[in-house]
């Protein structure tokens, strides 16, 4: 028996051996990920399939070269366009403030567009592998060709910034005349957490914010920021006519209602693929190591639980903007974006929609992510989307509201009823009778 035990243990031991990623290779290079090898399954691979078999077809344009085509194919609006002029991207030489780089996005793909660019930079979300990046060569084509990426871009696409998986980011940058970042400055990682005086430098910004201050449409003479930062003239800019040739791009607009919703969603996009990856190793681990140990492969271990919960919760906060950073004054774009998103719904009997805004104490009514009804999130293994209805559940209709003190009774009461009426799949329990009261209790 105790030859048993010492062959068993060795047996285990070697498993964990061959667990632990190689020092140059991601975890998620490896099983069940596989992130470089599996063929991706998401907006741009299916287009990619439709224009092979001819279903699809993308019209290419003199100058602008496949842009709107690709755009109306992946339903990106023109009124997401922002502007971005620090050099960080992968066309980084065509990038400059006079020049900058046009980014769209919808729910499921981010499309980046150089002035005389070689080629447009597409990340498309992947419901099982997170960010997948493509380049589109802008050369007319009888059959235009993605061509994916991934060395290239997961550099800066896969660190501690990106939940450290195949995802999106974010800077907030201070920025030269050239467009070069001035890196000695410092520089911030933006989402929805991030105060607003430190975001969007290196970003130009049109809307109106009132008194808020902001890092956006600030273009550093010479090599020193000076301190304190003054950002007076880039403040309430509803038109960049004199700061760079606005009719060579599809709108005028560097919208500031998108870049918010942007910064959100590139988060929970991240957390996203965070949960997912966790979970399937976590689920794929145990396996192993059951097996190893003669037990049956899907014997729950604590350290996968364990696990589970870590990420989980993680994604539940990104999910109803847990530590969102408050509006002091109400936030106008300038370019119909908030109109265009708003009326995507889904909405409930009452037409209440998670994507309503808010724009003047936050930027949602309702502060639960509209990405809770994504491919992504119905793709997460079962044991983490449970894990999740239910960790919502505790929050919202109690006894964890406390959890979640930046919403009231009212916010929480109506976040539930939406999700009851709208999200697939919800869980039998979500149907139960309740009644928000304060922080921490609930009226059945």
């Amino acid at each position: 028996m105790r030859l048993f035990r010492t062959i068993a243990w060795s047996a285990v031991l070697l498993l964990l051996t061959s667990l632990v990623p190689a020092q140059a290779e991601d975890p998620f290079e490896r099983p069940p990920i596989l992130y470089s090898q599996a063929a991706p399954e998401n907006v741009i691979s299916r287009l990619q399939a439709g224009l092979e078999s001819g279903e699809a077809h993308l019209e290419h344009r003199e100058k602008l070269g496949y842009l709107p085509a690709l755009l109306q194919a992946v339903g990106a609006p023109v009124e997401s366009q922002m502007l971005v002029f620090s050099q960080t991207s992968l066309q980084r030489q065509r990038i400059s403030p006079r020049t900058p780089r046009a980014v769209y996005f919808s729910d499921e793909v981010y499309v980046g567009f150089c002035q005389g660019g070689e080629v447009l930079e597409v990340s498309a979300v992947d419901p099982q592998l997170g960010a997948v990046f493509y380049t589109l060569d802008q050369e007319q084509a009888a059959q235009p060709r993605f061509v994916r990426q991934t060395d290239n871009c997961l550099t800066c696409h896969s660190s501690s910034r990106t939940e450290s998986v195949p995802g999106h980011l974010v800077r907030s940058l201070f920025v030269d005349s050239r467009g070069q970042p001035l890196l000695s400055a410092g520089s911030f990682a933006v989402d929805y957490r991030t105060p607003l005086k430190d975001r969007w430098g290196g970003w130009y910004v049109t809307g109106t914010h009132g008194a808020q201050t902001h890092l956006g449409n600030l273009v550093i003479r010479g090599k020193e920021v000076p301190r304190p930062v003054e950002n007076a003239q880039g403040h309430n800019v509803t038109t960049l006519d004199d700061r760079l040739a606005v009719a060579r791009y599809l709108s005028p607009h560097s919208d500031i209602v998108a870049l918010m919703v942007f910064e959100h969603q590139t988060l929970v996009h991240n957390c996203l693929t965070q949960a997912n990856y966790t979970a399937r190793q976590a689920l794929f681990h145990e396996a192993e190591m059951n097996r190893a140990l003669g037990k049956p492969t899907t014997e729950r271990l604590e350290s996968t639980s364990r696990r589970i919960q870590t990420a989980g919760d993680r994604l539940v906060e990104a999910l109803l903007y847990v530590d969102e950073a408050p509006l002091t004054a109400p936030i106008q774009g300038t370019s119909g974006f908030a109109e265009k998103f708003s009326a995507l719904g889904p909405r409930d009997g009452r037409g209440r929609s998670l994507r309503d805004f808010d724009l003047e104490r936050r930027v949602f009514k309702y502060p639960c992510s509209d990405l809770i009804y994504s491919p992504s999130f119905q793709a997460l293994p079962e044991e983490m989307r449970s894990y999740v209805w239910q960790r919502l559940w505790n929050i919202l209709a109690g006894p964890n509201a406390a959890a979640a003190r930046h919403l009231s009774a009212d916010d929480r009461q109506a976040i539930v009823e939406i999700l009851r009426e709208t999200a697939p799949n919800v869980p039998s329990y979500w149907h139960s009778p309740f009644q928000a009261t304060s922080a921490g209790t609930t009226a059945q």
